[in-house]
C-alpha cells in the first residue's frame, strides 16, 4: 500500500509553535499516516509525539527523529529509539547506523538554513537525500534532485513545517507492507518511494514568517 509521510517537521521542543499533540491532530486531518518530529538536537518532541499518538488508534506512525546541526550543516536521523548525536558528521554516519538509524542531509543545497552544500559528495553512507523541502529555495531543491540522481539515491520531499498548516503541503508517497516504522525503513532501503513536490499557499507562507519573527523577537 501506498501511504504519504511527511518527515520533517518541528514542534514546541525545538522552533515550532505547534506542540506534538497539534502535530499529531493536524497530520491525520492532512490523511498522512508516517510522519517523523525532527525537532534540532533533540529527540523529546519525537518521543511525546509518539506517546501522544496512540490515543488516537494506530494508524498513524511517527517516527523519532532529530535535526541534527552537524560540523558540516543539518542532518536528518530516524531512529528506533533516541541515540546520542555526535557533531562530526563522519561520527555521526557510522554511530547513526550502527543503531540501525537512517540517514539523511536536510535541505542540502539551502546554505542559508545550514544545509551541508558539497559536502554531500565527500561523504558516503546517505541512506536517502531530501530533494524537496518546502521551505526552501527552487534552485536548492533543484540541485539536491540531481544530486540524488547522480548518486543512486532515494529522495525525500518534506514540509519543515515550523507553524502546523505547513504540514503536507511536501510529502513523500511511501510503499509499505504494514504501517510500521520497520516497514517504513525498508520501503527507503529499497527506494519504494516517490517525493510529492509542493510549497505552501501565500497566506501560510506569511503565517510561517511571522512565527519565525514573532519567536526570535520574544527570545531575546
Amino acid at each position: 500500500m501506498w501511504v504519504k509521510a511527511d518527515m520533517h517537521i518541528h514542534t514546541t521542543y525545538s522552533d515550532g509553535r505547534g506542540s506534538p499533540r497539534d502535530v499529531i491532530l493536524y497530520a491525520k486531518y492532512k490523511d498522512l499516516k508516517v510522519i517523523a518530529i525532527t525537532d534540532h538536537d533533540t529527540f523529546q518532541g519525537a518521543v511525546v509525539a509518539s506517546r501522544e499518538a496512540g490515543k488516537y488508534g494506530e494508524e498513524l506512525i511517527v517516527i523519532i527523529g532529530n535535526e541534527v546541526r552537524t560540523d558540516k550543516g543539518d542532518i536528518l536521523l530516524y531512529c528506533y529509539e533516541p541515540i546520542d548525536t555526535p557533531r562530526d558528521l563522519g561520527l555521526l554516519i557510522d554511530y547513526a547506523h550502527e543503531n540501525n538509524c537512517l540517514v539523511v542531509p536536510a535541505h542540502p543545497f539551502d546554505t542559508w538554513r545550514h544545509g551541508i552544500g558539497e559536502a554531500l559528495y565527500e561523504y558516503s553512507g546517505w541512506d536517502a537525500i531530501e530533494v524537496w523541502n518546502a521551505s526552501a529555495p527552487h534552485g536548492a531543491n533543484k540541485k539536491a534532485c540531481k544530486a540524488a540522481k547522480e548518486l543512486g539515491l532515494p529522495g525525500l520531499a518534506n514540509s519543515d513545517a515550523h507553524v502546523v498548516e505547513y504540514i503536507g503541503v511536501a510529502y513523500t508517497l511511501v510503499e509499505l507492507d504494514e504501517l510500521s516504522v520497520d516497514s517504513v525503513f525498508k520501503a527507503i532501503k529499497k527506494k519504494h518511494v516517490k517525493p510529492h513536490y509542493g510549497y505552501p499557499p501565500f497566506r501560510v507562507f506569511l503565517k510561517r514568517i511571522a512565527w519565525s519573527i514573532s519567536r526570535r523577537l520574544y527570545s531575546k
